[in-house]
């Protein structure tokens, strides 16, 4: 005898099950369509900024998720998701395996933030058939035929971090200055003289200090995605995280983290670091740089574990499977198409023949 999973979120009419819908941004009830606003805090405030303590994965007061979760891993692909507790079966919402194993007690900080779906499946599904009509170098069949998706909405964590940084540098400083020099060539068999502009660099050190504060570095905490794929969502609006509240993920996945804290702060020192060297670059100026050396201090570092909604899709297309994500916020697409070789050959061979007249074009001129 099969023993059902009590439901986590009854309708108060019916009793059945409720789901977070994207367009009331409210709790739908499955069977009779009842709403249910989510409670919010009276007086809304800003998420929860932690002080950055890579002990914070041990404190199990942090690992409160509002409902009872268990962990499973995909035996397929890998993937780690949360389930509530009494679920025994699942497909894998990345692959669609059925081979997924209990891990028992999940062991993750709960999110402090979440940004609810407001993109619903059906709208993903429209939205990514208007992406691929206008990519280019798609063969004209794919570009034709009524795509069909295997869709899942998923929350994917993130860490975000905050730090107050000051930098001391130093570099070489080159500068280009200009004189002129006579030389000389030879013509139809004659000497010629004239005169050049010749650059020459002059270098000087310089030192100084540079302050900046990070606010929300977003690092993926999930190793499960394509990296180029998620690299190009950067149009969450963190401004309209809410508190976390376990009816979101009510009818969605929530995936579990496999990026642990401190990995995620070295990302996040990796992802600031590149960003200070520009801007180093930028304030001390010159033509050209050399020696460059930064010494940077980090201190108020502060960090969130948030949930940022994606429907995770894939498609065949001759036998051959791609990936798309779509921004359950935004709408936004990343994935892969297929491509046409010979449009893509054919376009190549037309910049060519551009390029060879205009060369040919300034040569007889």
């Amino acid at each position: 005898m099969s023993v059902e999973a009590p439901i986590r979120f009854p309708c108060s009419g019916c009793g059945a099950q409720m789901i977070f819908d994207t367009e009331t941004q409210q709790m739908k009830c499955t069977y009779c369509g009842s709403l249910a606003p989510i409670e919010q805090p009276r007086y809304p405030s800003e998420p929860t900024e932690y002080e950055l303590d890579f002990a914070d994965e041990q404190d199990q007061a942090l690992k409160d998720w509002g409902t009872e979760q268990q962990a499973v891993q995909c035996e397929n692909c890998g993937a780690q998701m949360l389930l509530p507790a009494a679920q025994t079966a699942a497909l894998c919402a990345f692959c669609g395996s059925p081979k997924v194993l209990p891990q028992g007690d999940p062991d993750s900080i709960r999110p402090e933030s979440i940004i609810p779906f407001h993109i619903s499946k059906d709208e993903a599904n429209a939205l990514f058939l208007k992406w691929k009509k206008k990519k280019w170098f798609v063969p004209g069949a794919f570009k034709k035929q009524q795509t069909r998706s295997t869709v899942s909405g998923i929350y994917v964590p993130f860490w975000t971090f905050d730090a107050q940084t000051d930098s001391d540098y130093s570099a070489e400083v080159g500068t280009y200055h200009y004189r002129t020099e006579t030389r000389t060539r030879n013509v139809d068999g004659k000497t010629e003289t004239y005169e050049e502009q010749v650059r020459y660099t002059v270098w000087h050190w310089t030192s100084g200090s540079y302050d900046r504060f990070f606010n929300d570095v977003l690092v993926p905490a999930s190793k499960q995605h394509d990296t180029r794929l998620m690299e190009q969502f950067d149009d969450f609006s963190l401004e309209d995280l809410r508190p976390y509240k376990p009816e979101y993920l009510s009818g969605f996945v929530a995936e579990r983290y496999t990026v642990p804290l401190r990995e995620g702060w070295s990302d996040a020192v990796s992802r600031m670091d590149d960003s200070l060297e520009d801007s180093i670059r930028r304030q001390i100026g010159g033509d050209e740089l050399r020696n460059l050396s930064i010494d940077t201090q980090y201190s108020e570092q502060t960090y969130k574990h948030i949930l940022l909604p994606l429907w995770n899709a894939s498609y065949t297309y001759k036998e051959k499977v791609y990936r798309y994500m779509v921004n359950g916020e935004t709408g936004s697409i990343s994935g892969k198409v297929p491509r046409s070789g010979w449009k893509i050959t054919f376009f190549t061979l037309f910049c060519v023949l551009v390029v060879a007249a205009i060369i040919l074009y300034f040569y007889q001129s």
